[in-house]
């Protein structure tokens, strides 16, 4: 049964919120389950459409927006520290993706690209000797996913005289292989010198095998 109006409610207003109150789905078990649903979640989404309009400074839209920020905010960290990153790091750099080739072989290459002044490639193909000199006396262990940066730190202790040198010419391979700048004879030179530097290392007082 339903309550009379309550005071002040006229009587066609009263009809009307009665009519209402009459349509409202839980009074007719017969409505099919999806409209139900529907009804259901239209009123979920009024109530939350409402709530945001109040507690969001802007309303709905500035709710979507900050969304959005954080979502962008999420994504750079996921590019930052998380497998895509892992991947950039063990891109094939430092090791190359065709077959392995010896230091001497990496160095002639090198050269003859600088020769062709190609000094972009001669870098990259004169910081791969370095490194795989150093892997071949047994200097450093080969890692195929080792960075630039891990590669000069770890040489720099079993070569400490070449330290510096070492970290110079691992940033100017990350520069000219990750940063995409242009290769220059000097910086070529310098990771020349360094190739035939640490090929005539000691470690250990004694002078590595070639």
């Amino acid at each position: 049964m339903i309550d009379q109006a309550p005071a002040g409610v006229t009587r066609g207003q009263g009809q009307r919120l009665a009519r209402d109150e009459l349509s409202r789905v839980i009074y007719h078990p017969g409505t099919p389950v999806l409209l139900r649903a529907w009804h259901a979640i239209h009123g979920v989404l009024t109530r939350f459409y409402g709530t945001m309009n109040r507690v969001t400074p802007g309303g709905w839209w500035a709710f979507v927006v900050l969304v959005l920020g954080v979502a962008l905010v999420i994504g750079v960290i996921g590019v930052m520290n998380g497998p895509v990153r892992r991947s950039h790091r063990r891109s094939p750099g430092l090791v190359g993706s065709g077959p392995p080739l010896s230091a001497r072989a990496l160095r002639e290459r090198a050269a003859a690209l600088a020769a062709g002044g190609d000094f972009t490639a001669a870098t990259v193909e004169c910081m791969r000797a370095i490194v795989a000199g150093l892997e071949e006396r047994a200097v450093i262990t080969p890692d195929a996913g080792r960075t630039a940066d891990e590669f000069a730190a770890l040489a720099g202790q079993a070569l400490p005289g070449h330290a510096d040198a070492l970290g110079q010419a691992a940033r100017l391979f990350d520069d000219v292989w990750y940063g995409e700048q242009p290769g220059t004879r000097d910086g070529y030179e310098q990771l020349s010198a360094l190739a035939a530097a640490t090929q005539a290392a000691r470690i250990g007082g004694v002078r590595a095998p070639a």
